[in-house]
């Protein structure tokens, strides 16, 4: 199983469900601190799972409030160190 942490200040669990932003496959988790914990079952999923929030900011006007949003969650993931040596 792959977790990835995004810091609370980047992204809430409220905000993903205000927004209904797409959720991982495997759901999310909450840190003690607050974090949100991205759930994946590998990395395989954790790159699709981009492609999924790629669509959806697809779907969003440029200056929407979500798309700040996503793009955390795109950078976070993107930069995760397991991610990062499966694209490579």
């Amino acid at each position: 199983m792959l977790r990835i942490d995004i810091p609370s200040q980047d992204i809430t669990l409220r905000s993903i469900e205000e927004y209904q932003i797409p959720s991982p496959p495997n759901g999310t988790d909450t840190e003690i601190n607050g974090d949100v914990v991205l759930l994946f079952e590998d990395e395989e999923e954790a790159v699709a799972y981009l492609d999924v929030l790629e669509d959806h900011a697809a779907e969003l006007d440029n200056d929407a409030p979500e798309k700040h949003l996503i793009n955390a969650l795109v950078s976070t993931i993107t930069n995760d160190e397991f991610v990062q040596a499966y694209l490579q």
